[in-house]
């Protein structure tokens, strides 16, 4: 199967469990699958037999709301099987719509107070220069979650602690809870003040570019952490969903579930 179609796959998962369980956050999940494929495809050494190995790279989805995403790409890459997700959000259910680290293999922290799961991800690459272990830590969080103070607070212990093993991704798409990101606070300059605060600074223009992804996360690190700002566009494949708002709360009725499969060319698998 194709990088394309693998990935068409993943958004047809989320948007049915999305849909079966009536429940938000399908935009927020939409933005970062492209990141997080080309993190568990050709990045991360990590497979789903060393799951649990001390000397395995780790990934933290910090945005710890957009669960449906890392759900969908831990169960296409047979860390699960796919049977779960039909009980994501759903009573007698193991997938909670907030990561927890107890729900299934592969899900590294409990995650969604925002701000939260990135100190834990500086926590682990800290760990592994302390133990002289190899292993490299990455982490995804939100442009609105660069509201938090906590975010910054890590940013600079880990700039000072040059973790050259460690790679925060910022999923910048613009649009947070209430609003436009920069409508809130302006972070038009969100890569200069990453490169201020002392990381190696890499910004992609479009974030859903797969190979742009790769040259991103195999740059070398120049002895500083590594933060790729990528441009993203919230609900990105589905032309509905893109940069609306509302999709940050929305489920799809079934009528816009059928639209968005046969857009992405799968109506005919619809379950």
């Amino acid at each position: 199967m194709s990088d394309i179609d693998s990935i068409k796959e993943i958004r047809k998962s989320i948007l049915e469990m999305v849909h079966r369980a009536k429940v938000s956050h399908i935009g927020a999940a939409f933005s970062i699958i492209e990141i997080m494929y080309v993190l568990y495809k050709d990045i991360l050494n990590l497979s789903p037999i060393t799951v649990k190995d001390e000397n395995r790279d780790r990934f933290i989805l910090s945005k710890g709301h957009a669960s449906a995403g890392l759900y969908g790409v831990l169960a296409h890459f047979g860390y699960f099987d796919k049977k779960l997700l039909d009980g994501y959000c759903m009573n007698e259910g193991t997938l909670p719509g907030h990561l927890d680290y107890t729900c299934a293999p592969g899900v590294e922290v409990s995650a969604g107070s925002l701000g939260h799961g990135f100190p834990l991800a500086l926590g682990m690459a800290l760990a592994a220069k302390r133990q002289g272990k190899s292993y490299k830590t990455y982490a995804i969080v939100g442009d609105g979650e660069c509201n938090e103070g906590s975010v910054w607070e890590t940013a600079m212990l880990a700039a000072s602690l040059k973790l050259d093993n460690f790679t925060v991704i910022v999923d910048f798409n613009k649009i947070q809870s209430f609003g436009n990101t920069n409508d809130i606070i302006d972070q038009t300059n969100l890569a200069q003040r990453w490169e201020v605060f002392g990381w190696k600074t890499i910004e992609l223009n479009d974030g859903h570019n797969l190979d742009a992804l790769r040259g991103a996360f195999n740059a070398s690190f120049d002895g500083k952490p590594k933060a790729i700002i990528a441009h993203t566009v919230k609900g990105n494949g589905v032309s509905y969903m893109e940069n609306q708002l509302a999709w940050h709360y929305k489920s799809p009725s079934d009528e816009q579930l059928d639209e968005a499969l046969k857009e992405l060319g799968l109506g005919e698998l619809a379950s």
